[in-house]
């Protein structure tokens, strides 16, 4: 008994000194460093529960309108500070992109799904610094005329697609996009009964819910993954998760290099970064992982913002009698399709792209970028391992940043006017912070503009967009990252028998292109 009441005394004074030493620690470290305001959470949890685990930009966008240009959340171990406006995403994550340039943990989605070496999610350093130079190399802008011919074919493949199955639209811009980065990085272009092409998509659908805040307890909750490995439960799906992918990657590396052997590869990026000598030193799972990164960003960006285009010309369709006006007045009736030479005499449709990306944003939280040394602004202190993101879909439906935010209105980026845009409307980056910011900006954002452009000009030009009768497109809550069913109904017509003609002339011949 006695024995007892000391086993028991002693463990109640161990947690109490437990307690008391770990609010000591809170009260030092709050006086230390001083945060935004933010909503309440709940002890070791945070706000986890208070944020949707999909589809939280409305809810971000509601937070941030009651707390002004900044926030503050916990989600268990993690510290997040929202951005939300174009001032403060400028100040931070762009004029101090040194240091707010990193990633957090990610125990489940990076180390066992990706294997560390998926560079959207690996820590600012040598290695992430090494696979952005690999991929600059190849998405940089001054490679556009080897994208231009792909994008010149694919686009009117694309009008074909529209042509003979309209109702089978989004398969085709999923093709589209896909089939143009797989050419220049893997020599081939794509089809849509592909069943890798199906497998990519799934992969990558897999990968960013795993990436959303509360996903996986592990990237949240830090000490779970000191368990012993077989106590570790979410494992086996990860590693199953991991094995899938390198699965889709090694496919592509396959057939490669068995085109090649056969003699029916083009010259190509990936035969080139393959035989550098400079590859084996990364290691197998790091050279799939730098091709799979190049044929997911190809997949994803471009065929969501054509989806946004789609929806914004059924929906409020005022704005393309603008754009068919100019392309016409460029073009004639019917006689030719738009090439890239005639984009300086076509700003409309460069707005008509620009608009695109700021519409309506499908990474609705932005990403999170991790500080690395600690820093002071505007009155506050923050640690090292705070976790920054730009409240995307904040600041691109905000009153303050963009007049009649809600509406697609490619005249914003035309006329000063209207909200004050001074930048040039061909620059990708101007307007929006779709493709990121800083360091971590995406290294194909000119592709992803040139993609979206072409296509665009050429949609527009060849076939009218309506809504669906007793089917209204909620622009709101459009899920444009499905790749399997339509993200909305559409009624999709070709202009006029002349635009019909056209469209099968030179679809036809590029749907018959081989290599």
């Amino acid at each position: 008994m006695a024995m007892f009441i000391l086993l028991s005394s002693t463990a109640f004074l161990a947690t109490a000194l437990f307690l008391l030493a770990k609010l000591w620690t809170n009260h030092q470290w709050s006086k230390k460093y001083k945060f935004p305001p933010g909503p309440k959470g709940i002890p070791y949890f945070g706000n986890m529960f208070q944020m949707p685990p999909f589809h939280q930009g409305p809810w971000a966008k509601e937070v941030g309108e009651k707390y002004g240009e900044m926030f503050t959340i916990k989600i268990a171990d993690n510290t997040w500070v929202f951005l939300n406006s174009s001032r403060v995403v400028n100040d931070l994550l762009e004029k101090r992109s040194a240091i707010y340039s990193s990633r957090p943990r990610f125990p489940y989605a990076s180390s066992i799904l990706s294997g560390d070496c998926r560079m959207v999610i690996q820590p600012y350093g040598p290695q992430w610094r090494a696979i952005r130079k690999t991929m600059h190399t190849i998405l940089n802008i001054k490679n556009a005329p080897t994208f231009a011919p792909f994008q010149d074919l694919e686009s009117k493949h694309l009008l074909w697609d529209y042509l003979q199955k309209p109702e089978e639209w989004f398969k085709a811009n999923q093709r589209y996009a896909n089939s143009i980065v797989m050419s220049v990085v893997f020599g081939k272009r794509m089809e849509n009964d592909d069943p890798n092409v199906e497998r990519l998509f799934e992969t990558s659908n897999e990968f960013i819910a795993a990436l959303q805040p509360g996903a996986n307890l592990v990237d949240t909750f830090y000490i779970l993954n000191s368990l012993p490995t077989f106590l570790q439960w979410w494992r086996p799906k990860g590693q199953k998760g991991h094995a899938k992918v390198l699965q889709v990657y090694k496919q592509e590396v396959q057939d490669l290099k068995k085109r090649m052997k056969e003699g029916r590869c083009p010259p190509c990026f990936a035969t080139k970064f393959l035989a550098d000598p400079e590859t084996p030193k990364l290691g197998e799972t790091q050279t799939l992982f730098a091709l799979g990164s190049l044929m997911e960003a190809g997949s994803d960006t471009s065929r969501m913002t054509l989806s946004q285009i789609i929806a914004a010309a059924a929906s409020q369709p005022g704005w393309v009698r603008a754009a068919q006006k100019e392309l016409d007045g460029v073009l004639g009736d019917a006689t030719r399709l738009p090439e890239f030479s005639d984009r300086p005499q076509l700003p409309y449709i460069s707005a008509v792209t620009k608009e695109g990306f700021r519409w309506r944003p499908f990474a609705e939280i932005g990403v999170p970028h991790m500080l690395i040394k600690d820093d002071e602004y505007e009155g506050y202190k923050f640690p090292a391992g705070t976790l920054f993101t730009w409240n995307s879909w904040s600041i691109a439906l905000s009153e303050g940043e963009n007049r009649d935010a809600e509406k697609f209105w490619p005249e914003r980026w035309l006329d000063k006017s209207i909200q004050g845009f001074e930048g040039k409307v061909e620059d990708p980056l101007s307007g929006h912070w779709s493709f990121g910011a800083g360091r971590r900006v995406c290294t194909g954002y000119h592709v992803g503009d040139t993609n979206v452009w072409i296509a665009v000009a050429r949609l527009l030009y060849c076939f009218q967009f309506e809504e669906v009768k007793g089917k209204s497109i909620d622009t709101m809550n459009m899920n444009v990252g499905e790749h399997r069913w339509a993200p909305f109904d559409v009624k999709i017509r070709v202009r006029s028998e002349r635009h019909r003609a056209l469209v099968e002339r030179v679809g036809k011949e590029a749907v018959g292109v081989k290599y």
